[in-house]
């Protein structure tokens, strides 16, 4: 499996900006497997605006110039220039392009050739984060008894061990490493299952189900169903101040999945 590397920004996972929106899928899917999150954006005023309404912050980038030439290096540009320039930056041209770079070395770390190899494009960016000096991996995620280790692909509660299937496993590692933030079931099917998966939400309450029944009774209220929203991990607070995560005694764990219209 490849070795996973997350940086922690504001005690959270930021993830890579990615150029253009959707990022094809066979760069995406092994860039998402190495453990990384992606947030695509098909322009460079789309990045800023990103960064305008929700104070985002960046791990590093990928930008694609196959297409779009001038706004991959427009986009390049405005990333190197930030008060806080995003690095590692990492460019992928074709190969009549690789002229056009002359004089625009400050405007990446390194790039690549398209057609890439699958493993390629999250291969360089290990190798850029490891060259940069940034901190070494985070193989460990922990939330209160929830164990993730991310280099090998196994989690436990309370010292016992999940038998979870990748796709459990995926989930489960989305939403432990982005604790108490709500996401809709279409957002999770496109980090988690990637944007060409055209299954419904029911795929996602289906995997909820299951990775409850797995942690059990006693941890089954880890994983939260926000009402008309989604899911998320652990509680949110409010006013700087935590809700309880015990759930009430003589109540069923809060959170827990509603019927589908299927079984009423």
């Amino acid at each position: 499996m490849p070795s996973q590397h997350l940086v922690k920004v504001a005690g959270r996972i930021a993830p890579l900006v990615c150029f253009p929106d959707p990022l094809p899928t066979e760069w995406a899917r092994p860039l998402r497997d190495a453990g990384y999150e992606l947030v695509c954006a098909s322009s460079t005023a789309a990045v800023a605006s990103l960064e305008r309404s929700g104070e985002q912050s960046w791990a590093g980038a990928v930008v694609c110039a196959t297409d779009d030439m001038a706004e991959a290096i427009a986009l390049c540009r405005y990333l190197r220039r930030r008060e806080e320039p995003v690095a590692p930056l990492l460019l992928i041209v074709a190969r009549h392009q690789v002229h056009e770079l002359r004089l625009r070395n400050d405007l990446f770390d390194d790039f690549c050739v398209a057609p890439l190899h699958p493993g390629e494009l999250a291969a360089r960016i290990q190798h850029l984060f490891w060259r940069s000096g940034e901190p070494a991996d985070q193989a460990l995620v922990e939330h209160g008894p929830l164990v993730l280790n991310l280099e090998t692909y196994q989690a436990g509660i309370a010292g016992r061990t999940l038998d979870l299937t990748y796709m459990e496993y995926q989930l489960l590692r989305f939403l432990a490493t982005h604790p108490g933030k709500v996401f809709t079931r279409e957002t999770l099917l496109n980090q988690v299952w990637g944007y060409e998966y055209y299954g419904g939400a029911r795929t996602v309450d289906v995997h909820v189900r299951r990775l409850r029944a797995k942690l059990g009774e006693e941890h089954a209220h880890l994983i939260q169903t926000v009402r008309s929203v989604g899911y998320r991990l652990g509680q949110a607070g409010w006013a700087g101040t935590p809700f309880s995560q015990e759930p009430e005694k003589g109540r069923h764990a809060p959170g827990a999945d509603e019927p589908l219209a299927a079984e009423r």
